[in-house]
């Protein structure tokens, strides 16, 4: 089976603020067996024998003054090795016109899309935006729906508190195909958590502009899970359907507690059900048009 990879980073320590320093809570748990450099030729080797043909790098939080260098530093390593095939760079969708940084973006080939974490929680140690309605904000929808305009794509980050007001930025923008991370991010594995999650998701799923990314399910339980995993597909294709979902593996986040080879093989074990069209899609066929690779 053919698979594209669409969404990992690589990274050098010095270049991020969290991986140097005081160590910082994050959503993921404790990670030091990542604050290091995580160079493509390590990605390449932990995805090779995989089936793996084609990647989308995820911007990586390096400070916000510096996208257009994490960016030209992305698209030298592809010069370099062939690798990356797509970016998903920042940009600050909050200010007032969006467009002069896009601009400066869009001279690097591989621009697929854009990514600025929009997800909050009542939980701080979940929290990355200054505050819970950024999707309702107007500059953040003037700003996004400005993406059509470029052909890129928006990388959205939410909490399931959130979807009914991004799918509301979904609407407002319907020439802008939203890929939903981490399937919404299930946080809150109880009974009344999981039927928030579906609910929103619900919402989500039925704008049409809107893709479910099937990535990170370890963050919350540290452990690659076949179980959560084949419960959290089995519902996400449900409500959006294969066509409508790809596959990333969120390296090296998810190399904290697995291999990649675990990694993918538990997504396709998770995926086990389902038909082989369905799986061409959920591994490679949406990946390849949402993502134009």
């Amino acid at each position: 089976m053919k698979v594209i990879d669409s969404h990992f980073h690589v990274w050098r320590q010095a270049d991020l603020p969290w991986l140097t320093g005081p160590m910082q809570p994050r959503i993921f748990g404790p990670y030091e067996a990542i604050r290091r450099d995580y160079p493509m030729r390590e990605y390449l080797a932990d995805l090779a024998g995989s089936g793996v043909e084609k990647s989308v790098y995820v911007q990586a939080n390096w400070p916000v003054d510096r996208a257009v260098e994490e960016a030209a530093w992305i698209e030298t390593l592809a010069l370099e090795t062939g690798w990356p095939h797509g970016l998903v760079a920042y940009a600050d969708m909050t200010v007032d016109d969006a467009r002069p940084a896009l601009d400066r973006l869009t001279r690097f080939p591989r621009l697929r899309g854009i990514r600025q974490q929009l997800h909050w929680h009542e939980n701080a140690l979940y929290r990355f935006a200054p505050r819970p309605d950024l999707c309702a904000d107007p500059a953040v929808r003037r700003n996004v729906a400005r993406l059509a305009d470029y052909g890129l794509v928006f990388d959205l980050q939410v909490f399931a508190g959130q979807m009914a007001s991004a799918a509301d930025l979904a609407e407002s923008c319907p020439r802008v195909t939203f890929v939903l991370q981490h399937a919404g991010m299930l946080e809150d594995l109880t009974p009344a958590g999981r039927a928030a999650w579906r609910a929103g998701m619900t919402l989500l799923a039925a704008q049409s502009n809107v893709v479910a990314k099937l990535s990170g399910f370890g963050t919350f339980i540290h452990r690659n899970d076949a179980d959560h995993i084949g419960w959290l597909i089995g519902e996400t294709v449900g409500l959006f359907g294969a066509e409508r979902c790809l596959w990333g593996s969120n390296f090296p986040i998810e190399k904290l507690w697995t291999s990649y080879d675990a990694l993918l093989g538990a997504h396709r074990r998770g995926a086990g059900g389902l038909s082989e069209a369905e799986c061409d899609a959920i591994f490679f066929n949406t990946a390849r048009r949402v993502y134009r690779l």
